[in-house]
């Protein structure tokens, strides 16, 4: 137990003193392209590969720019970042509607195809949210590392019950992911709170997004099985 508590104290530390690292995001965004590979041909848009050779190449480019750590305001490589992330994004709402459009229509998209297409934009919806809330809460990872104690976004437990947590304790994205999980799981926040406006409207839109894919696919699901 206390080396648990001692390696979480020392990776808050590490943040704390160092700023956020890039890597976990620029993964889970790489994540997010290589997953669309998988969807159905009846949901992709062109050729399958196209889109996501495209925003691969563009995610290279950032992770080539981009410095390790988040320590000082960039201007031009946070522009750039988040242009990438909004690219993605994009892609990834057409493909929801697509999806959806696919699943009222009563296409023949069904079975294996209908589950798996499903499974991916609702597991590519998380990693991208949680990316989202990343850069948003309290200005960004550069923002929270210049100044701790600028506006939340999210109310995290480790806020109210600070004796629960590690000296300085500062969410990672690891948090953040968790927190798009259990808002797509849930349809609703959990543990962590949004205080603001901007993260009230961006959780509501993340859970409405995943109860529309896990509802419409349930139902198509219980009907081609009918």
């Amino acid at each position: 137990m206390s080396f648990r508590l001692s390696m979480e104290a020392a990776r808050v530390r590490d943040r704390v003193e160092h700023g956020d690292p890039y890597w976990p995001p620029q993964l889970a965004l790489g994540i997010a392209i290589a997953l669309n590979i998988a969807l159905a041909r009846q949901i992709t848009i062109g050729p399958r590969y196209l889109l996501p050779a495209v925003e691969a190449v563009l995610l290279l480019a950032l992770v080539i720019i981009a410095p390790s750590r988040a320590t000082e305001h960039r201007v031009g490589e946070r522009r750039f970042a988040l242009s990438v992330i909004g690219i993605v994004s994009v892609v990834n709402i057409v493909l929801v509607v697509r999806l959806v459009d696919e699943l009222l229509s009563g296409s023949a998209l069904h079975g294996r195809s209908l589950v798996v297409s499903g499974a991916v934009l609702w597991s590519t919806n998380v990693l991208l949210f949680a990316v989202w809330y990343w850069e948003m809460d309290r200005g960004g990872p550069v923002a929270r590392y210049l100044d701790a104690n600028a506006i939340v976004d999210f109310q995290f437990p480790q806020m109210d019950s600070p004796q629960l947590a590690p000296d300085r304790w500062r969410p990672g994205f690891l948090d953040y992911l968790y927190t798009s999980l259990t808002n797509s799981t849930a349809f609703s926040p959990t543990d962590t709170m949004p205080l603001t406006h901007t993260a009230k409207v961006t959780m509501a839109l993340q859970g409405v997004t995943a109860l529309l894919i896990v509802g419409l696919v349930i139902a198509r699901a219980v009907n081609i099985l009918g």
